[in-house]
């Protein structure tokens, strides 16, 4: 039997005490992206507005809201009293109220980023995607990466395993090309134009690869490497709130995540941006992409 793009994520699932959370973040993605669908094909006049947000080039867009309002409000009706950190409205502390700021009473925190790649959007281009996870303490326990376009959904569940559209997802292998991997990129908004490790790291894995992707769409770089349509995701003090989801995935669907100098990375929602610099990509390929990493640093 053919599966659907959405048949695969409604298969039973292992047992797990967060399968609840998995269907509820897969179901509230496919809300959300349905809500974006028509705007971004298309189909509906463009009447909403782009807005500057901050002074680092960010933007916001009516989409973003109504697409975080729907997310927020399931979650909150399925899981009032966990903490949830929304890309544009911050930090929601869970029920009852008076609980410490910064930290959910049970320790369980859900990441909303209700349009990953509004830059994109904001210029016409629709590659984005809706990202959620749920942490359980410092460790991402679900994830859901939904293409509001396509009606694609990408999830994994902590020691479950990866699915896609067509059930179970790994990061298949590719071959090797003598021109180098194909590798994606990301940093933080918070990272300078005239940051050095940045700008040496960034020009030498340009030199390094067959091509470096720059999607302004981290979860949508980490579905990426989940399928194995590329072989390495490079970022550099990446924004948390898109992490755990696209860690997770990647993780789960077999690829291995190290810090830039090859040591144990951890892709929790606290720590400050300099602790989220990251090297992913399959097991096999590490070694490659480490030493890429490492010749960088000596350049730079």
């Amino acid at each position: 039997m053919l599966l659907t793009a959405d048949d695969a994520q409604d298969l039973p699932l292992p047992a797990s005490r967060f399968a609840g959370e998995h269907r509820l973040a897969v179901s509230a993605a496919r809300e959300a992206g349905a809500l974006l669908r028509s705007h971004l094909r298309g189909e509906a006049p463009q009447q909403y507005a782009v807005r500057s947000k901050g002074s680092l080039g960010d933007v916001v867009t009516d989409l973003d809201t109504l697409a975080e309002t729907a997310i927020v409000q399931r979650i909150r009706a399925c899981f009032p009293h966990d903490r949830i950190l929304a890309e544009e409205a911050g930090e929601l502390a869970g029920e009852p109220a008076g609980e410490p700021a910064g930290a959910a009473a049970n320790g369980r925190t859900w990441l909303v980023d209700p349009l990953d790649g509004t830059n994109n959007v904001a210029i016409g281009l629709a590659a984005c995607v809706v990202g959620i996870a749920l942490c359980a303490g410092d460790e991402p326990v679900v994830g859901v990466v939904h293409d509001p376009v396509t009606g694609r959904t990408w999830s994994a569940l902590r020691g479950c395993g990866a699915r896609g559209p067509h059930g179970p997802l790994r990061a298949a292998s590719r071959a090797s090309s003598p021109a180098g991997p194909l590798l994606g990129w990301t940093q933080g908004y918070g990272v300078a134009r005239d940051d050095s490790r940045a700008r040496s790291l960034k020009t030498g894995l340009e030199r390094g690869s067959r091509r470096l992707l720059q999607l302004w769409a981290p979860l949508l770089t980490w579905s990426m490497l989940a399928r194995g349509d590329i072989d390495g995701f490079v970022g550099y003090r990446a924004e948390a709130i898109d992490l755990p989801a696209g860690a997770l995935l990647a993780t789960e669907a077999g690829a291995e995540i190290r810090a830039l100098d090859g040591g144990p990375f951890r892709a929790g929602v606290t720590g400050p941006d300099t602790d989220r610099s990251f090297v992913a990509g399959r097991p096999e390929e590490m070694p490659r992409l480490l030493d890429l990493v490492n010749r960088c640093h000596m350049n730079s």
